[in-house]
């Protein structure tokens, strides 16, 4: 056992259960080594992109939908994306697979953990922790209800005249739920809904418990494991509950425990809250997340196209910096939720981010709402396609070509950006909104996640003008061009520039220095001619540059100024060729 285990233990539970506490863990640890693979790829580079899917994003027939998913990405998307996100797929009761029921099972609808494997066979594998909360139909849940040792204790229990004023709250929903238990009436504390019940990481044999369910994921393939709704896993009544100490010190010590036994294995904190919070999960920039998501990038660069003005995204934009080398944020504009608002409250006006709310529900989207402790509503979620978010609601009849070229102008802008791309499905394959799945459900995020049946799919991506196709090969094209640039590396160097209020700009340089790139993105409906003076960016000065996604050639003038118009919702990322001799 390494010392900087202990001291963990220590700061989260005390002395006197530390000790017992860290013979266990170590017997523990000792068991998986012998079961836990050894690395297959290195470190991340440009070459790295996400693609986050339900399993069962793609059926065909009787076909378990994980063998069709894996024969499908295997005939799309074998080099053009690396990782695979495989959302949630063990058994579970709600919350399309996030109020999981057994952590170490497959869902049997889905397919087997031989389907799994399959996948990582072609593709690297990113996992969900869901290890804040439970389904109330699991084993650790009934057996609670029963008074069984040692599920007695694995759940927190609150006296509803407890004053739970201080709590943060992310949905407008009861935070105590009662349950009849073999002890009489109990109410449990519920974060997210009446169907999952929080773990009590108080109990440490829960933290226990929880280390095998991640051991066994990394066992079972796993290289990257998203810590879901990791935020709020430290409870104490009096205190909002979110971002507690105790919470950073147990991300710490999974870190601390992987960084032991399975070192190429990478954390990702899912926590949808204001940036500064945010990025605390970077820890020092050695013993916490890896990867952050960025959740302030997609409501940030909504606006800058609902605008036609991208100078909130670029003031914010260069505020990123990391706090070592070993880190990146994880980007992203689009994924299973909607679009959280939260990450933008520190950095929109809250008449802007009414008008995002506004204009989501003008386009067909709907809006998710929290409670305030005073009781006040405020939008927390736009519950939208991005694609569609992205729309004109004066514009309904604007052609696929346009609304592809829109939406891909923003995706260049997250792959543009430092760090590693996370792509939803739905976005990669340009789908629209599904409103007749919320009809269905009942739940607002069902209509950015509908099922798609394999051969309709694959026959609209075939068809010439057709939405899909369009923005399924001009997200090709933007992958390929950034894998082939080793300045977009998610270590390497960023500097953003303010060269236009309607253009996102900024510069890329690869770790060694050897390699640079300055990317443009105009936000806006109309054109704009640019000078850049290169002296004063972060980019070589060169006579010629090439923009790799068109291989158009620019020339500089002998003021070392390079002078370009930019077409509507246009993208340029330009490349300096060294001068001949």
């Amino acid at each position: 056992m390494s010392e900087r285990l202990s001291e963990l233990l220590h700061t989260i539970y005390g002395p006197e259960k530390a000790m017992p506490l860290a013979r266990h863990l170590r017997a523990r640890l000792l068991t998986y080594q012998s079961r836990l693979p050894e690395p297959t790829l290195g470190s991340l580079s440009q070459r790295d992109a996400v693609l986050i899917t339900y399993g069962d994003m793609v059926w065909e027939g009787a076909h378990l939908p994980l063998q069709t998913l894996a024969h499908f990405l295997e005939a799309h998307l074998k080099d053009i994306v690396n990782t695979v996100h495989l959302l949630p797929f063990y058994p579970y009761s709600s919350d399309d697979g996030f109020s999981v029921i057994n952590y170490l099972g497959v869902d049997p609808a889905l397919g087997t953990w031989g389907d799994v494997e399959r996948l990582s066979q072609s593709f690297r594998l990113m996992f969900d922790a869901v290890i804040n909360h439970i389904s109330v139909e699991s084993d650790w849940f009934q057996a609670f209800l029963r008074g069984q040792s040692p599920y007695a204790d694995y759940f927190i229990t609150v006296d509803p005249d407890t004053d739970l004023s201080q709590v943060f709250r992310p949905r407008a929903l009861p935070l105590l739920t009662p349950f009849e238990t073999q002890r009489g009436l109990r109410h449990v504390w519920t974060t997210f809904s009446s169907d999952q019940a929080d773990l009590n990481y108080a109990e440490p044999r829960v933290l226990l418990d929880v280390l095998d369910v991640i051991l066994t994921y990394v066992a079972r393939g796993a290289a990257l494991l998203r810590l879901d709704a990791i935020a709020y896993l430290w409870k104490e009544p009096g205190t909002p509950s979110i971002h507690l100490p105790q919470t950073h010190a147990i991300i710490q010590l999974i870190r601390a425990v992987l960084d032991k036994v399975a070192p190429h294995v990478a954390l990702v904190t899912e926590t949808n809250v204001p940036h500064e919070e945010n990025i605390s999960y970077f820890g020092d920039g050695h013993n916490e997340a890896q990867m952050v998501y960025n959740f302030s990038l997609p409501p940030l660069t909504l606006h800058a196209f609902h605008r036609g003005d991208a100078r909130t995204l670029t003031r914010w934009a260069g505020t990123l910096t990391l706090p070592s080398r070993q880190v990146t944020f994880f980007n992203f504009l689009a994924s299973h939720d909607g679009i959280g608002l939260m990450p933008a409250r520190q950095l929109l006006p809250k008449a802007e981010i009414a008008a995002l709310a506004e204009r989501a529900a003008a386009l067909g989207g709907h809006i998710s709402y929290r409670t305030a402790p005073d009781g006040a509503k405020s939008p927390y979620e736009l519950n939208i396609n991005y694609l569609d978010a992205l729309g004109d609601p004066d514009r309904p009849d604007e052609s696929p070509a346009r609304e592809a070229q829109r939406f891909l102008t923003a995706q260049a802008i997250m792959l543009a950006l430092r760090g590693v791309p996370g792509i939803y499905f739905h976005s990669l394959f340009g789908s629209r909104g599904w409103p007749a799945g919320v009809e269905q459900t009942g739940r607002l995020r069902t209509i950015n996640r509908q099922k798609l049946q394999r051969r309709r799919l694959q026959n609209e991506l075939a068809q010439p003008g057709h939405l899909r196709r369009l923005v399924f090969e001009g997200y090709v094209r933007l992958l390929a061009a950034r894998k082939a640039n080793p300045a977009f590396n998610p270590y390497g160097g960023q500097t953003i520039l303010h060269l236009h209020p309607a253009v996102f700009t900024l510069a890329r340089t690869s770790t060694d220095g050897r390699h640079s790139l300055l990317a443009l993105h105009n936000v806006s409906a109309e054109s704009h001619r640019l000078a850049v003076r290169l002296r004063e960016t972060t980019v070589p000065v060169a006579n010629t540059f090439v923009d790799v996604l068109s291989g158009r050639p620019f020339t500089a003038g002998s003021d070392d100024t390079l002078e370009l118009s930019i077409q509507p919702y246009g993208v340029v990322w330009l490349q300096p060729l060294p001068d001949k001799p």
